[in-house]
């Protein structure tokens, strides 16, 4: 993660991958799971880093990741 929170934008890479898989996998969003919450956990510790108010061109709102990584964690 603190790799990647260095990059110009923060989190890119992570970005990128969901692309990669997205595109490898037919757009199958269930074979990106992966990707995806690795890309969360990314923004995640960006927004602790550098407070909600913070951006990234590769990150979601802090408000909307906080409730896409809840409603992950419910299985939605």
């Amino acid at each position: 993660v603190k790799e990647d929170l260095k990059t110009d934008p923060p989190c890119h890479p992570r970005a990128c991958a969901i692309q990669d898989c997205l595109q490898r996998s037919n757009y199958n969003e269930e074979k990106c799971r992966r990707e995806v919450d690795a890309l969360y956990e990314c923004c995640n510790a960006f927004y602790k880093e550098n407070g909600d108010e913070a951006s990234t061109l590769s990150c979601p709102k802090a408000s909307l990741l906080r409730l896409k990584m809840k409603q992950r964690s419910q299985g939605l």
